[in-house]
């Protein structure tokens, strides 16, 4: 019992030092928040903070590694049947399992998410984002979405090309206030990458006919 009762302490101070965070650089940005602010805002000691974390840069780090860990276990679970759907080219009037699932997670994280974006390291992060669309598409053995024999261009340049997009789209989501659902902006995500940007923009595929609803 004393070990569950200090599991959850930990937990309770490791929510208000990661609360207190994400408050202050929304507030003040990253570069000019200190220690001494965050354990005065999560009403800690600074004994406390560094039981936990090194300085302010471990504990961003710590939440990148969160984030991209929990998407890749998101991807990792929701790929199957994301594949079954496009190789059984099923009709996106609904939106892709995987894409709800990384928008409901982008919704419910926003804050956390948008520190990140905004933070300096920003393209370390976009990197590793980049190797999680990697996996999702190529390596995933014989039930990958793509067969990296049949590229029509390079795998480097199209998981690049499709990760900057992904996160293209999620800051504009982010910066307009999340006005869309989650389902709404799987629905936009899915259209873009399945059928392409000139045909979202309205140059019409016949082989896309009758797929999409409302494009």
């Amino acid at each position: 019992m004393y070990h569950k009762n200090e599991d959850l302490r930990v937990q309770r101070t490791k929510e208000a030092i990661r609360n207190a965070f994400v408050e202050l650089i929304e507030e003040n940005g990253y570069e000019a928040i200190t220690i001494k602010d965050i354990t005065k805002r999560a009403k800690i000691n600074r004994g406390t903070f560094y039981a936990h974390y090194q300085d302010k840069f471990e504990l961003m780090e710590t939440f990148k590694e969160k984030i991209l860990s929990d998407l890749l276990t998101m991807v990792k679970v929701n790929l199957p049947n994301s594949i079954a759907e496009y190789k059984g080219n099923s009709s996106l009037k609904t939106p892709y399992v995987t894409a709800v699932t990384i928008f409901e997670y982008l919704n419910k994280n926003y804050k956390l998410f948008n520190v990140i974006l905004n933070s300096s390291g920003n393209m370390a992060f976009q990197k590793e984002l980049q190797k999680i669309i990697w996996r999702m598409l190529i390596e995933n053995g014989p039930e990958a979405l793509i067969d990296e024999d049949n590229l029509l261009v390079p795998a480097d340049y199209l998981t690049s090309y499709v990760a900057s997009a992904h996160l293209g789209i999620i800051q504009q989501w982010l910066g307009n206030g999340r006005k869309e659902s989650p389902e709404e902006m799987a629905h936009i995500l899915s259209v873009i990458t399945v059928c392409g940007p000139f045909y979202a923009a309205g140059f019409k595929n016949e082989s896309f006919e009758g797929k999409v609803d409302g494009v």
